[in-house]
């Protein structure tokens, strides 16, 4: 093996695993990163990720893999600027034992993010929620976990990572009931839960009968839902949803789309922008400001109770006919 082999495996033991500790969502993408990497390297030189060094994986070689995330494999800015992310991660580890390659890496590290525009946030109005809701037959078992699933989302705006690992431990169904969870940076908190909610997820929680460490929402093999399979399902009873409500038709939804409606029903609600924050496990106030922009409503209310300058529309008088006449010459 050369050199790049043994500081990408201590990269990962050392740094990521052992002194950051980071999550497994980090390692799995920084993974899924350099599997990408490698095998186009290897597509662009011949050379098995093995036998690669880290001269192979200069700027150029990093350029052209970010070009071919967009490109090839249709991959948007955010997940773009989140593969070079890791690289960046990984090039900054490898100066430390690696200075013979000080140019290389700086110049790698000089790799900018991609700028992107900022979509408006989707989120779903109440009459949307209550057909989504409907949608899932609650007759078959699977129907009404996920109604449960679909509920909890709804109300407490849990990421999807958070959602597939909850456990039976993670729900509080008694006196101040709420739900816990273990959020994006290594962050605990707790989410309150309301009457409606505590129903739906006592009875799923008696017919479901798993022990503390059992996924609260199971996958047919019994073990937690993947991503892939939160999204199917959010997917298919969108799809169901859509034939009682017209204005679903055109609507794309997915898991972070019920994280932005529990946000959105927050905030029409009158709840601080602060608390919001707390709510959704946000690092920092400035992501809670999305959702000000998105609602129309509140800004209509802010336009109500300011005051309108005075004046009058102007009166349209029709030019000279000889000037018209020059002027259309």
């Amino acid at each position: 093996m050369t050199s790049l082999a043994p500081v990408l495996q201590s990269y990962f033991t050392e740094r990521l695993l052992r002194q950051r500790q980071a999550s497994p969502h980090t390692i799995a993408s920084y993974r899924d990163t350099f599997r990408l990497l490698l095998g186009f390297a290897y597509d662009r030189t011949g050379k098995p990720p093995t036998k690669l060094l880290l001269a192979d994986l200069d700027e150029p070689t990093i350029g052209a893999f970010l070009e071919h995330l967009e490109n090839d494999r249709n991959n948007s800015v955010r997940t773009r600027n989140a593969r070079l992310a890791a690289i960046h991660s990984f090039f900054a580890y490898a100066a430390l034992s690696h200075p013979e390659h000080a140019g290389l890496i700086q110049r790698v590290l000089a790799i900018p993010d991609k700028r992107r525009d900022t979509a408006p946030v989707e989120f779903l109005t109440q009459g949307e929620v209550d057909a989504l809701l409907a949608a899932p037959d609650r007759a078959t078992r699977t129907g009404r976990r996920d109604h449960a699933l679909l509920v909890l989302a709804v109300q407490t705006g849990l990421r999807a990572s958070e959602l597939t690992g909850l456990t039976c431990a993670d729900v509080v169904l008694g006196a101040g009931p709420h739900v816990a969870c273990r959020g994006k940076g290594r962050k605990n908190r707790c989410t309150p839960l309301t009457a409606q909610t505590v129903a739906v997820i006592h009875a799923w929680m008696k017919e479901r009968n798993g022990r503390p460490g059992d996924p609260l929402f199971p996958s047919r093999l019994g073990g937690p839902l993947s991503h892939d399979a939160l999204g199917h399902i959010v997917a298919t009873h969108l799809a169901t949803a859509r034939e009682g409500c017209p204005t679903l038709r055109t609507r794309r939804a997915t898991p972070h789309t019920l994280r932005h409606t529990a946000a959105m029903r927050l905030l029409q609600a009158g709840v601080d922008t602060s608390v919001i924050a707390l709510w959704l496990g946000h690092e920092s106030t400035k992501t809670t400001q999305i959702y000000l922009h998105a609602d129309l409503a509140l800004k209509d209310r802010a336009l109500a109770r300011t005051a309108q300058p005075i004046t009058k529309p102007g009166r349209y008088r029709p030019p000279d006919q000889l000037l018209a006449f020059l002027e259309e010459l």
